[in-house]
């Protein structure tokens, strides 16, 4: 084993750093150690703290090291180092950094970028002469692949970066690395089989190293297992002893809260921030460079002329960024961002990652980032030297959410964060890569299986499932045989190959696992392009009608050639746009924060109640059948109730409680604040009917599919139907009777007992699955989206899948993507294993049930939920602030 010190190639590096005035952090130095050794692994080190060079840097010292008299010789000496990064905006900034580094060493190298905005000049250019590093996106490797004689572009490789792999784990994206991977690794040739492992160092030189770039995420260990399972497997027993280097530095973040001037009693979300929005503007003022993450791209439409009406002057140093703006656009806010020209940005999960914009000094989040791990990843985005304090301010969008600030706060204290889950058996994807292995030299059967069950992700995949999926895509499966466009492969002298130039083109089009509604080019009548947006929105709109787009008013011409096409608005109000997908869920590691948060309030403010209540245990539930006559009064139980009198503890730790507690005191005086072991259940009468709220504190997805669930198993106990409602912090049940639920039978309704069946049942999991299927028959390559310009619309997405599903379902009910498609709604759309484990976490909890005289300020923003779809934002928010008095008074 070469020690680094004293190494060639550590002394250039250590002494290009002393000029800069810097010196290696230790992790980065440990990481050099583990290159120079040939051994695999992952960085795991906080957002700002040179996470890329600890790799990049450890790739040059190995190789300087290797040729220590003729590393600055100008010569082609073949790819050397492939780095995967999840975004193509990424790629420039990190190349920039890398070629500084190449300049200043005096080295040949060049640095090469391959994505969807390289073009054809620099593809070619690439093809005949590989860059000695390659930047690239995991669907470009994969198009890479696509290339005949690939094999030879990564003869020389010696290593593979996988950058934000927090990012792509957990994704199908990752499982494009991890199949890439395999390929890249299966390609080496295989090493003579040595008497002794403890040759192991030589051997194992014949393979590329393969190294992970993350932030802390949960399950680190498993993240680095599955990144290098190709080469694991390849090494036989012991397999590949990976290293996992973890930044020892105490990152300081600094989280402060904007508080309103008055406490609503009763919240409801959305309205708050906006109103919030001057408080910002001292905040902007005052710093070099803000950034400020809204959590949707409609919102941030909104925000960006909410912080230009209250300060003008603003105008000219504020820029918005989202995935919808055209792409010159954001590149030219990115280069100035590095200038330190722009005072603020207003930006979606678009600026979450990357090198670092070190002008940035102030980040500011608005309403729930919904996830620790995220939180930390914006708040890194200030701050950027080890030793300098990130601060990142939190604005709530209502009140409710100033809990979850200091949930936030609490979980960074313990180092909550929540971990990546792998993908499984994405037999989508597998279909999509192997015509991909087709359209290049073709694959051979038995060799490549070894390749794909090397991976993480088909670690599981069975010989019989693979004879399926060969069978599928050369002669169109069971259902499918008759139809020549599925039976696209051909066989010839054992080899898997795609010969059609249709087909072939017409699968290089489509490579990639992105998939969404149809996007629609926005252009100016006159020429000018400004972005992008889903066909969906634009359907609904007549000509005439004002929306917002990157900022500005456009009003809708027409639509020509898949092209809307607008002219500028001066109207005063415009329609904001909405993207599918842009509500996400409360993450489980912070609803757990969450619900021991509230846990601190619910002993530190406790008031008298008004209402009555049962507190149910789960022994009292498994020995009680029935409730005597005695402890009930009408419809409601009155087990254990008795007046309290309210008494304070300080909650100054965090000041986003303190100024909660009128909220809080109110919520105890009518219902009840639930500890950490408790289950909240309201059950409320109203004009509109009778309301059972649950608050189990496990997300929008969850609640959702927990409230299909216990209406079916109500409904077995008394027919009655109900309509549903949920937020992130519970959901309600509406009926027009009153609804059986009491300590006779609670803890059998929330039983994890039978839940699949009951799932399958509550819910149309045929109508969510075939929708799923749209999806996955896209990447498998069963629809062809259309030619560039002319894509198909959803609609007829929708109806192609809907055929296909309904084929499968009748002619080959086993097909593996049949299967996949409930598997992904159960896994994705029900949260089916966080499901289970919140109903095992409620079998073991107290189960307090109240009865409320009025609507509490935990269930008002639920009820104000389910009035949404019926009024519009004005209307909404006049019958609120009724709602609200009359609560009042």
């Amino acid at each position: 084993m070469q020690l680094l010190e004293g190494t060639q190639g550590f002394n250039i590096i250590k002494q290009w750093l002393l000029q800069k005035n810097r010196e290696p952090f230790t992790f980065q130095s440990g990481t050099w150690q583990h290159i120079i050794n040939g051994e695999s692994g992952l960085v795991n080190a906080p957002t700002g703290c040179g996470k890329t060079f600890s790799v990049f840097l450890g790739a040059l010292i190995d190789f300087i090291n290797k040729h220590p008299d003729d590393y600055q010789i100008q010569k082609k000496i073949g790819l050397k180092l492939l780095w995967i990064t999840p975004l193509r905006a990424l790629a420039k900034d990190i190349g920039r950094a890398m070629e500084e580094v190449i300049g200043e060493l005096g080295m040949g190298w060049k640095i090469g970028i391959r994505n969807g905005d390289t073009d054809i000049a620099e593809r070619n250019r690439q093809k005949k002469q590989m860059p000695e590093v390659l930047i690239i996106t995991p669907e470009s490797l994969h198009l890479l692949l696509a290339q005949k004689g690939h094999a030879e572009f990564f003869r020389s490789l010696h290593l593979i970066a996988v950058d934000e792999w927090h990012e792509l784990l957990g994704t199908k994206r990752g499982v494009q690395v991890e199949l890439a991977i395999s390929r890249i690794v299966g390609l080496t040739p295989q090493p003579p089989l040595l008497a002794e492992r403890g040759s192991c160092i030589s051997e194992s030189r014949m393979y590329p190293m393969v190294w992970g770039i993350s932030a802390t995420i949960g399950n680190l260990e498993e993240a680095t297992s599955v990144l290098i399972a190709p080469l694991s497997a390849r090494r036989g027993v012991g397999g590949e002893a990976s290293q996992i280097v973890k930044a020892d530095m105490n990152k300081q973040i600094e989280v402060e809260s904007i508080l309103p001037d008055e406490i609503e009693k009763y919240p409801w979300a959305g309205h708050l921030g906006i109103k919030l929005a001057y408080k910002l503007i001292p905040i902007i003022l005052e710093s070099k460079t803000t950034l400020i993450f809204i959590n949707t791209r409609g919102m941030s439409e909104t925000w960006y002329q909410t912080l230009l009406n209250v300060c003008p002057e603003l105008a000219g140093s504020i820029a918005l960024h989202h995935g919808s703006i055209d792409m010159e656009l954001r590149t030219w806010i990115e280069e100035n961002l590095h200038k330190g020209t722009l005072k603020a940005v207003v930006c979606t999960s678009s600026l979450d990652l990357g090198v670092d914009f070190r002008p940035v000094e102030t980040v500011i989040q608005v309403g729930s980032p919904k996830g620790v791990a995220r939180f930390l990843q914006r708040a890194g985005r200030s701050g950027h030297s080890h030793d300098a304090i990130s601060k990142i301010w939190f604005l709530p969008t209502h009140s409710l959410e100033l809990v979850e600030a200091a949930a936030l706060k609490n979980a960074m204290a313990q180092d909550v964060v929540e971990s990546r889950q792998p993908m499984m058996l994405c037999y989508d994807v597998l279909l999509q890569y192997l015509n991909t292995l087709a359209i290049s030299d073709g694959f051979v059967p038995e060799s490549t299986y070894d390749e794909i069950v090397s991976t993480h992700c088909y670690k599981d995949l069975s010989q019989e499932e693979w004879r399926m999926i060969l069978y599928f895509i050369t002669q169109g499966g069971q259902a499918l045989q008759q139809y020549d466009e599925f039976r696209k492969i051909e066989i010839e002298d054992g080899i898997y190959r795609i010969t059609s130039r249709k087909v072939a083109m017409r699968h290089r089009m489509h490579i990639g696992t992105i998939v969404s509604d149809t996007m629609m080019k926005v252009k100016f009548m006159t020429g000018g392009y400004i972005g992008v947006i889903e066909e969906y929105f634009i359907s609904r709109l007549e000509p005439g009608d004002v929306f917002t787009l990157a900022g500005r008013h456009l009003e809708f011409v027409m639509i020509k050639d898949m092209t809307a096409l607008v002219r500028k608005s001066n109207a005063k109000k415009s329609i904001v746009p909405s993207w599918q997908g842009g509500r996400m869920p409360l993450s489980a590691n912070l609803g757990k924060m969450l619900r021991a948060t509230l846990d601190s309030v619910s002993q530190s403010a406790v008031g008298s109640r008004q209402s009555t209540v049962s507190i149910v245990t789960p022994s009292v539930a498994e020995g009680r059948q029935s409730a005597p006559d005695s402890y009930r009064d009408g419809s409601q139980q009155i087990i254990g109730s008795s007046p309290l009198t309210i008494h304070h503890s300080p909650l100054t730790k965090h000041p986003e409680l303190e100024i909660l507690r009128p909220l809080f005191d109110l919520q105890e005086e009518l219902s009840h604040v639930p500890k950490e072991n408790e289950l909240l259940i309201e059950q409320i009468e109203t004009k509109d009917g009778f309301h059972l709220f649950v608050y189990p504190f496990e997300g929008r997805l969850v609640h959702e599919a927990m409230a299909a669930i216990l209406a079916f198993r109500i409904s077995r106990i008394h027919p009655i139907t109900f309509s549903f409602a949920m937020n992130d912090y519970g959901f309600e049940l509406l009926s027009d009777q009153p609804i059986p639920v009491d300590d006779t039978n609670v803890y059998e309704l929330f039983t994890p007992d039978d839940l699949l069946n009951d799932i399958q049942r509550s819910v149309n999991s045929t109508e969510m699955a075939r929708r799923k299927f749209r999806d996955i028959a896209v990447i498998g390559g069963l629809i062809f989206q259309g030619f560039p310009g002319e894509q198909k619309k959803a609609r007829h997405l929708q109806a192609s899948a809907s055929l296909l599903f309904n084929v499968f379902s009748e002619y080959d009910p086993h097909n593996v993507l049949l299967r996949q498609a409930y598997q992904e709604v159960l896994d994705q759309q029900m949260e089916e294993v966080r499901l289970r484990d919140m109903l095992n976490r409620i079998q073991h909890s107290n189960i307090v049930i109240r009865f409320p005289q009025q609507l509490t300020p935990f269930c008002f923003p639920i009820k104000v939920d389910s009035m949404r779809e019926d009024l519009s934002s004005e209307k909404l928010e006049d019958r609120v602030r009724k709602m609200q008095k009359q609560l009042v008074e």
